[in-house]
């Protein structure tokens, strides 16, 4: 009724030598996906930047670039340039503040105090630029 089985079991070939391709560690993982992370928390710092230039958002560009080539053995994050594009600011500090959530997360669970610290800042920057509109129109 069945043909029977020619080949090889899949669970017994992938039991038998697991050298045929690199393995990664979970501190490796967590480093690639810390670095995703803060580039693109630095591609919105960026974006922001080009809209609404700021000292303080230099200075987080600057080190959110520091962060990302120090998770990435010294390979410099691309930069984005100013697009000259007008979007809203308070959407833009949304998905900073958001992105700088999931980076906290993960710098926490791999105990990187100095990536945590500046994406727990960046949360507070963020959360406070979007209460900014609402303070100013009265809207609450």
């Amino acid at each position: 009724m069945y043909e029977p089985i020619r080949t090889k079991s899949v669970h017994s070939t992938m039991a038998g030598s697991s050298t045929d391709f690199p393995h990664r560690s979970r501190e490796e993982e967590l480093d690639i996906q810390l670095a995703g992370h803060l580039a693109a928390l630095l591609a919105v710092t960026d974006e922001l930047r080009a809209t609404a230039p700021s000292q303080d958002l230099d200075v987080a560009g600057d080190r959110l670039a520091d962060q990302v080539a120090r998770l990435r053995d010294g390979r410099k994050p691309a930069r984005s340039v100013a697009s000259g594009s007008q979007a809203k600011l308070t959407a833009l500090h949304r998905r900073a503040h958001a992105l700088a959530g999931r980076a906290l997360v993960v710098a926490a669970s791999r105990a990187d105090t100095a990536a945590a610290i500046l994406a727990a800042e960046r949360m507070d920057a963020h959360a406070a630029a979007q209460a900014e509109p609402q303070e100013l129109t009265g809207v609450g």
